[in-house]
């Protein structure tokens, strides 16, 4: 039997513009985008309808497995608490952040991150989720244990990126030790006597570690057809070595200068979200509104905050000049799926999915009234 829906009285968001009008769903695919069509159907009221968005790095699902330190959900129902709340933020589609490779005090262990895999796994294959879920890698390279963790993952066909990341003190996100030690001696009590000792520590993993992590990493994940993505640039030479590894999408550059050699270089920019909406880095590092003025951000990730990635669309589309609703929306939907070579979604025209999301702005904030993924409605 044929499923057909009709959505009517709707303003949609397409690639270079806004038309009011009508969509034509059917079998799970756009049909026909109709500008102005009186067709009889579902009244939108005159909302917006835009793609599904696409998240590329969130590390939500781990805080509803461990909500607390020594604390352990069920891996299942905690992949459906993650599920439910992504796809009431309009995610269709999501790509799970799990780490790969633990420091010894790490609260989640490598055994615990394969569970959840497991979980998201099960649940797709079951059909108990909204959104469509896959798998992203963050590997951790400065760690001892990043490869054996990685092999945990060298059957699974879900894991569509990598990133290579190192949260070493004096790395990356972290060159300045201020930042470093406000972030994690107060995080983990340390004494100032104990909190060097552990600098030493990670930095010496570092200087062992990251070097053949990356060569690895980027090897094998080229062999599998994963896309990678190097992690907190800061520098002209991070860019150099991430293009010769093969990556293609630039998470969180910390500089200016890093986003630029990225930008120029032909990788996708990707900036957090929750960044937008409050102006700056909690880690001090680049604004991502810097970089959407300038031109040099092309993707949005919501990170911590589900909500942050539609917000942050809405807002760009608002409040920066230069950029439109249909460029800020393209940002969290047809940018990111391009970037993991998901060409089948990511925006409204016939012939893609029918993941779409139903949106009114009130007091400038978006509220999601209802989510279809392939013109199934999930939210």
């Amino acid at each position: 039997m044929t499923a057909e829906t009709v959505l009517t009285n709707a303003r949609i968001v397409l690639p270079d513009e806004i038309v009011e009008g009508s969509l034509l769903l059917r079998d799970g695919l756009i049909v026909a985008v109709e500008p102005g069509a009186a067709r009889t159907g579902e009244d939108m009221g005159g909302d917006y309808i835009i793609p599904g968005l696409v998240e590329l790095h969130t590390d939500h699902l781990e805080g509803h497995y461990a909500p607390r330190p020594k604390v352990r959900w069920n891996p299942i129902a905690a992949v459906l608490a993650h599920d439910a709340q992504v796809a009431t933020a309009g995610i269709t589609t999501v790509l799970d952040a799990l780490r790969v490779g633990m420091d010894e005090d790490a609260d989640l262990k490598s055994d615990d991150v394969r569970k959840l895999a497991d979980a998201i796994e099960d649940s797709v294959r079951q059909d108990r989720l909204r959104a469509d879920h896959f798998i992203h890698l963050r590997c951790e390279v400065s760690a001892p244990d990043c490869l054996e963790a990685f092999a945990n993952f060298e059957t699974d066909e879900r894991v569509k990126l990598a990133s290579l990341m190192d949260h070493a003190p004096g790395q990356r996100q972290f060159v300045n030790l201020e930042t470093y030690a406000y972030y994690y001696q107060r995080k983990l009590k340390l004494t100032d006597h104990d909190f060097q000792k552990f600098c030493e520590k990670r930095m010496a993993e570092s200087a062992r570690n990251s070097g053949p992590n990356r060569v690895f990493i980027s090897a094998a994940c080229h062999e599998r057809g994963i896309v990678l993505a190097s992690h907190d640039d800061a520098t002209a030479g991070h860019v150099d070595e991430a293009i010769e590894q093969g990556v293609r999408v630039a998470e969180f550059p910390t500089t200016e200068e890093a986003a630029k050699a990225s930008k120029a270089a032909g990788l996708g920019v990707l900036m957090g979200a929750p960044n937008v909406m409050r102006g700056a880095s909690h880690s001090g590092n680049v604004s991502a509104r810097t970089l959407a003025a300038d031109g040099l951000l092309d993707i949005l990730s919501s990170d911590y905050i589900p909500f942050s990635l539609i917000q942050s669309a809405f807002f760009l589309g608002d409040v920066v000049e230069g950029i439109s609703l249909p460029q800020a929306v393209a940002m969290v939907s047809k940018n990111p799926a391009e970037a993991i070579g998901l060409a089948d979604r990511g925006v409204i025209e016939p012939g893609r999915r029918a993941d779409l999301v139903r949106v009114r702005v009130d007091d400038h904030v978006p509220v999601v009234r209802t989510v279809w993924r392939q013109g199934r409605r999930v939210a």
